[in-house]
């Protein structure tokens, strides 16, 4: 089978639900490798969900589809507040990026008490903002922003992470209707140890396999590199 498009790859998959600090419930799903423990865990966090962002974005989707068999990997995905996918609605609402700060918390508790090992934060717009604002609160290997639109995480936000040792990685559309690549490096120079990866051809919401291949390798690269080169076909067992 050629993995690609909706592809749904073997997993332990489970509904779960996070607990904030603020009382409210968010849904969300745990996928895990199948048969073995993860070496990695990727902590999603979705699109603008007043412009359509739940956790069922594509790229996130495919993440969790197919990273536990391909790569070991665990990911967690979830609705922040007030918003709404097949899974279900999470309580409460859209806040802008404030009070979702206690989102991020919840998720981050959930992999403490489950012992997820080394987790990261991985953004996609508006969960780019989150990542940058509250992923420094948290114990985390790193962050991955994928197109970071750097409306609600100011200057101060960016310039924080230099002097952080965890990794911080971008990945910045050649077209992307808010950050690219030139503008992308002027906003992270203060940020020295920043990774910024410029990706031909991408756009702000990686439509098409090869821009979700380009993604999701580099993602790998980052947290299990030795999972690279992803296959592009699964033979299943039997």
């Amino acid at each position: 089978m050629e993995i690609r498009g909706p592809a749904l790859l073997p997993a332990r998959r489970e509904d779960i639900e996070l607990h904030t600090l603020d009382g409210l419930t968010l849904v969300g799903e745990l996928a895990s490798p199948e048969s073995a423990s993860p070496v990695a865990t990727l902590v999603t966090l979705h699109p603008l969900p007043t412009a359509g962002g739940f956790m069922d974005s594509h790229i996130l989707r495919k993440a969790a589809a197919r990273l536990p068999a391909l790569a070991d990997l665990a990911v967690l995905r979830f609705n922040t507040r007030g918003t709404t996918s097949p899974r279900g609605t999470s309580d409460g609402a859209f806040d802008g990026g404030r009070a979702e700060a206690f989102d991020v918390a919840a998720a981050m508790d959930f992999v403490r008490e489950r012992r997820l090992p080394r987790p990261w934060l991985v953004g996609w717009s508006f969960g780019t903002e989150l990542a940058l604002k509250y992923g420094r609160d948290h114990d985390v290997e790193g962050i991955i922003l994928l197109s970071p639109p750097l409306h609600r995480a100011t200057a101060d936000d960016v310039a924080a992470w230099a002097d952080e040792p965890r990794s911080v990685i971008a990945l910045i559309p050649e077209f992307d209707d808010y950050l690219r690549p030139a503008e992308a490096a002027d906003r992270f120079a203060s940020v020295p140890h920043a990774t910024l990866i410029p990706v031909e051809g991408g756009k702000h919401l990686w439509v098409g396999e090869t821009q979700t291949r380009r993604v999701l390798t580099e993602i790998v690269g980052a947290v299990n590199p030795e999972a690279l080169p992803l296959p592009t076909m699964w033979h299943s067992a039997g």
